[in-house]
């Protein structure tokens, strides 16, 4: 699922924290943000240095990063905040080229998704309100060509055979693309029953979100190039 197939945002008001070395950048997002429905900017920050301390202030629900940033870059700056905060926000990056390098660092870190910064504003806000739900994994194809060519990593492999059966075949309807609901209406079986799968899942990959696991689908030889 891409961001253009979401649906209408969501009534709750998703807070936005966005960074970015280019302060044209920043005001040009914030600008275009702050002109959606149900989307709020709450700050700024000009270095991956200033998200931690930023974050713990404002509590933003979404972190738009940039990858390349003088002092720490956003790769380091994501995986700060997935090991020091105990419920870290999801994290989008906002990127000039979608198939650097760099970007599949920020996924492998723990970066919920990515977009292109001359994305159109509509998509820039669906993105955000599909990664805010949490429910599906943004760019699937995207990530699938970044992931294109990386080997096979032993440890990666491990992890996933401590999957079962059902749990497997879950873990490859993410690595489409596909919603709860949509993988619940592809294998028969309840809404429930995927999430508590999604759940466990992600629990036994060391998983912080839905790309990071098939980021290590895709690095287990689970998921097809």
């Amino acid at each position: 699922m891409s961001a253009t197939d979401t649906a209408d945002p969501v009534n709750s008001t998703v807070r936005v924290l966005v960074v970015d070395d280019e302060e044209l950048t920043r005001t040009g997002l914030r600008t275009l943000l702050s002109a959606k429905p149900g989307l709020t900017v709450v700050g700024e920050a000009a270095d991956g240095s200033e998200v931690l301390p930023l974050v713990r202030a404002l509590r933003p629900d979404i972190v738009l990063m940039d990858v390349r940033m003088p002092t720490l870059d956003g790769i380091e700056a994501t995986r700060q905040l997935r090991t020091t905060l105990s419920e870290p926000p999801k994290v989008i990056v906002i990127t000039t080229f979608e198939n650097d390098a760099y970007v599949y660092d920020a996924l492998e870190a723990g970066a919920d998704g990515f977009i292109r910064k001359r994305a159109p504003s509509q998509q820039i806000a669906q993105a955000i309100h599909l990664v805010a739900t949490g429910d599906s994994m943004l760019f699937p194809d995207a990530v699938r060509r970044l992931a294109t060519g990386r080997p096979v990593r032993p440890e990666a492999a491990a992890r996933a055979a401590a999957l079962t059966r059902r749990e497997t075949e879950i873990l490859r309807q993410m690595a489409r693309g596909l919603s709860n609901q949509e993988i619940a209406d592809e294998l028969t079986v309840s809404l429930e029953t995927v999430k508590t799968h999604v759940g466990n899942v992600l629990a036994k990959l060391g998983a912080g979100n839905r790309t990071q696991a098939v980021i290590l689908a895709f690095q287990a030889g689970l998921a097809p190039h």
